[in-house]
């Protein structure tokens, strides 16, 4: 049966109605979420550069440093497009064979060439660049005792160059080509994305994903098994910021499932809202006191409300994407 035009526009406004918050959801991710977020780290870790050239002892670099570190949390969980190769080399942790100090080390004791050259350093080990080599540097007390004109100072300065170069190409490959792939999924000569709905399913990857980081890595590291915790694998410990990492990283994912979602939902509000309520039982910022039986059950308290949000986030969010309960982003199933 063919129906009349008087007919046709209320059902063409209302699939459009309905097709309208899927592409929203992509647009308000990346123009609230990830395009901010990239020009900001790109910004702070340039600050970073710029002080570096003349001052490079960690008494002036670390509050720059620390603010970088911020602006990385904020968007260290978009492991997709160019943030999956770029996170290698900005942010290799864990480290769990310690294998960025012993080159660092190796480098110093050496006088490496490619430690003082910015040309050459980004052939050096992955391990021993970005923003974990530096926070070694800046706050090891084997390292960070150098003098203004030594080699460890030109490494760091170098290192800070290096450091704001991979931001600044991180930033502009977002703007220029992934953050219009994800735009225009469906569209003709798009190959990234043949729909829509697989530049939802990506960003919501990215979501979940971060969520498991927050609860395998930032808390599992340090937690390590009943009988042999492993503090000195948490996170950023040398800093102190082991838990601000979390808590940052807890708060840029909330604001990344609004906006996919179009709108807040009670449910993960509630979710994200219990992590914090729980964060707030953590005595120690750096999570060096998991060795203590009953401050180890307070980090999984917390872990356990870590893992379910990511729950909820399937139920609430990546359902309507046709994503099932037992979800894993490492699996990419």
């Amino acid at each position: 049966m063919r129906l009349a035009p008087a007919v046709l526009a209320p059902v063409a406004l209302a699939l459009a109605l309905l097709a309208a918050p899927a592409r929203a959801g992509v647009d308000a991710v990346l123009d609230d979420h990830i395009l901010p977020g990239t020009a900001a780290f790109a910004e702070a870790t340039q600050a970073l550069d710029d002080l570096a050239i003349d001052f490079c002892q960690p008494r002036d670099l670390a509050p720059l440093w620390n603010t970088a570190m911020d602006a990385w949390v904020r968007i260290g969980h978009l492991r997709l497009g160019p943030g999956e190769q770029a996170a290698l080399t900005i942010a290799f942790w864990p480290d769990t064979r310690s294998a960025g100090r012993r080159t660092l080390a190796r480098m110093i004791a050496a006088r490496d060439p490619m430690g003082v050259h910015i040309d050459e350093f980004p052939q050096v080990s992955a391990a021993a660049r970005g923003l974990y080599a530096l926070e070694t540097l800046l706050y090891d007390p084997d390292f960070n005792d150098y003098e203004p004109d030594s080699y460890s100072c030109t490494l760091v300065s170098v290192m800070a160059h290096d450091l704001a170069t991979q931001a600044a190409a991180l930033d502009t490959a977002w703007r220029e080509k992934f953050a219009p792939e994800l735009r225009t999924a469906g569209e003709p000569g798009n190959a990234t994305f043949l729909s829509t709905a697989e530049a939802e399913r990506a960003l919501f990857t990215a979501l979940h994903g971060g969520i498991e980081f927050n609860a395998d890595q930032r808390l599992g590291q340090p937690m390590g098994t009943e009988d042999r915790p492993r503090p000195r694998r948490a996170e950023n410990w040398r800093s102190g910021r082991s838990l601000r990492n979390l808590t940052l990283s807890l708060d840029s994912l909330h604001a990344m499932a609004i906006a996919l979602a179009g709108h807040p939902i009670d449910a993960v509000d509630s979710a994200f809202d219990a992590a914090a309520y729980f964060s707030l039982a953590v005595a120690d910022p750096a999570f060096q006191d998991v060795t203590d039986p009953q401050n180890r059950l307070h980090l999984e308290s917390l872990q356990g409300r870590v893992r379910t949000i990511g729950e909820v986030l399937v139920t609430e969010i990546g359902a309507s994407m046709g994503i099932a309960p037992g979800f894993n982003s490492l699996d990419g199933d």
